[in-house]
C-alpha cells in the first residue's frame, strides 16, 4: 500500500504520516528528509548554493525514485512537491491513495507563527502579513492540492482523529 501525503506546509503531513506509520506498521518516508540525504545538504541549503531550480528538479527525481522503488510506505511529500514538473500525475499514477490534508489560512498561521524560525519560507515574514502570504499561496497551489483522491478537512480536529478519518477511506 503507497499512501501520499499532500498539503501546505504546517498541514501536518510529517505528524499524520508518522502516526499512521506506526499504526499501519509501514514506513515512513518524508520527502524533504530524503532529499536532504541524497544531497547531503539541508533544503534551505540547496535553496541558498543551488537554486531553486535545481531543487524542483532534484524534487522530482528523488520524488519518482521513492514512487518507483518502494513498495509499502506512506510518504509525506514538501508543500510546493505537487505544483511542478509532473510531480502531482506521477503520484496520482502510482496510488489511489493521495491525501490532500487541507487546513484553513486561520489555522495554518497559527501553527506557522510557532515555527516560523524552522520555515525558511516563512521566517522573514511578518506576523502580520503571513495571512496573506499563506492564502496567495493556496490560491496558487490548491489546483494541485485537490487533484489528489481524497481530502481531508484538518481544522479543529487533533492528529489521531485525522489518522482514522485518512484510514476509513483508504483504498
Amino acid at each position: 500500500m503507497k499512501i501520499v501525503l499532500i498539503g501546505y506546509m504546517g498541514s501536518g503531513k510529517s505528524t499524520i504520516g508518522k502516526l499512521l506509520s506506526q499504526k499501519r506498521n509501514l514506513e515512513f518516508v518524508d520527502l524533504d528528509n530524503y532529499i536532504e540525504r541524497a544531497e547531503r545538504m539541508s533544503v534551505s541549503d540547496i535553496f541558498k548554493n543551488k537554486g531553486e531550480l535545481y531543487f524542483r528538479k532534484k524534487e522530482y527525481e528523488y520524488l519518482n525514485e521513492v514512487l518507483e522503488q518502494k513498495d509499502d510506505f506512506i510518504l509525506s511529500t514538501g508543500g510546493g512537491t505537487p505544483c511542478y514538473g509532473n510531480n502531482m500525475q506521477a503520484i496520482l499514477d502510482t496510488t489511489e491513495n493521495a491525501f490532500y490534508l487541507k487546513v484553513s489560512i486561520p489555522q495554518l498561521t497559527q501553527r506557522l507563527l510557532k515555527e516560523k524560525n524552522e520555515r525558511p519560507l516563512v521566517r522573514n515574514i511578518a506576523e502580520e502579513e503571513l495571512p496573506e502570504f499563506i492564502g496567495k499561496h493556496l490560491f496558487e497551489r490548491s489546483y494541485y492540492y485537490n487533484q489528489a483522491g481524497k481530502v481531508i478537512s484538518c481544522d479543529n480536529k487533533n492528529p489521531q482523529e485525522i489518522v482514522i478519518e485518512l484510514e476509513s477511506v483508504l483504498v
